[in-house]
């Protein structure tokens, strides 16, 4: 049995223990990256194939006669057409809860830059505004402290229960709104969203992106919530629209963002959230997962998921 893992150099920079993985299988072909044209010819006589990020239409699970069981290095599984695996028979299986801690430390490392003005104080030392100051420090920039803060959590699964409990350490008031599932209404004594956001200091979202949420923060749901809340947004980027974001940081309406995802990424030059000058905006390119036990962790997830596929008891399934 053969497995092709398609884009490993977005999992593993050489820092990674590849052992167990490979161990799974017999045999396997590792690619650092793998462009849509080579698709078709990299998984032909595969078995199993891993892909992080790599998009698998019907056209190239087509080109994959032998093909069982495709794994996701990551949990979302929206670059997979899961209905033409599921008409093939093919078994789709994703990473779970690998990157919470990392994740969540993400979350609170963004706020805490927000909340204590690091980037604007940081660069008052760079421009020599310390060195020229006729005091021990400076005052510049107000500091506020999370004690105390109203936090709400959009998506209460394992990323949203774990930035709960980081919250209550800190402090914080915690509300979680409700469900943004349609069979969910009614049956989820929840405040929703709408109904949340105006009593608000923080908004961290922890859902995942469907034509339900994509939007979900547009324009008006930014002007519900409080002059000078935060937002914080490590879950996908296609929840937040981003000129709306941009335009309420420079208004000031919005006192800070948080973002980690972008939509599309790699965001082009052109992007609302690359243009400078947007006032108290902490961006970063899509790490809030990255740390070296979450990386080595989802590689553990995929081989636990091949194994138990190979033992005829899958786990992590995502079509039937």
């Amino acid at each position: 049995m053969k497995g092709v893992f398609l884009d490993l150099n977005t999992v593993d920079r050489g820092d990674l223990d590849l052992e167990p993985l490979s161990a799974a299988l017999p045999r396997w072909a590792f690619f650092q990256r793998t462009d849509p044209g080579e698709i078709p010819e990299r998984i032909r006589d595969a078995e199993v194939v891993v892909t992080n990020k790599v998009y698998l239409g019907a056209d190239s699970l087509a080109a994959a006669p032998r093909l069982q069981l495709i794994c996701t290095a990551a949990t979302g599984t929206n670059n997979i057409d899961l209905a033409a695996a599921s008409a093939r028979g093919i078994r789709v299986c994703n990473a779970r809860n690998y990157a919470t801690d990392s994740v969540v430390q993400h979350v609170f490392a963004m706020l805490l830059t927000l909340v204590t003005r690091m980037d604007a104080y940081r660069e008052d030392i760079r421009a020599g505004r310390w060195s020229a100051s006729d005091q021990f420090c400076l005052l510049d920039h107000p500091i506020r402290t999370l004690a105390g803060m109203h936090l709400g959590i959009v998506g209460f699964g394992v990323l949203g229960r774990a930035t709960s409990a980081m919250a209550e350490a800190f402090g914080m008031r915690v509300t979680v709104a409700g469900s943004l599932r349609p069979d969910a209404a009614g049956a989820d004594d929840r405040p929703s969203l709408d109904e949340l956001l105006p009593e608000l200091d923080v908004l961290s979202l922890h859902c995942p992106l469907t034509e339900r949420t994509r939007d979900l923060i547009d324009a008006g749901r930014l002007a519900r919530m409080p002059q000078g809340s935060l937002l914080i947004n490590t879950a996908r980027g296609g929840l937040v629209e981003p000129r709306a974001l941009a335009d309420s940081l420079r208004t000031g309406h919005l006192g800070g963002a948080g973002i980690d995802v972008v939509d599309p990424e790699p965001p082009p030059p052109e992007h609302p959230l690359l243009a400078p000058g947007i006032p108290n905006l902490v961006l970063t390119p899509h790490t809030a997962w990255a740390a070296r036990s979450a990386r080595q962790g989802v590689l553990d997830e995929v081989r636990a998921n091949i194994e138990a596929f190979l033992a005829g008891s899958p786990r992590n399934v995502v079509t039937p």
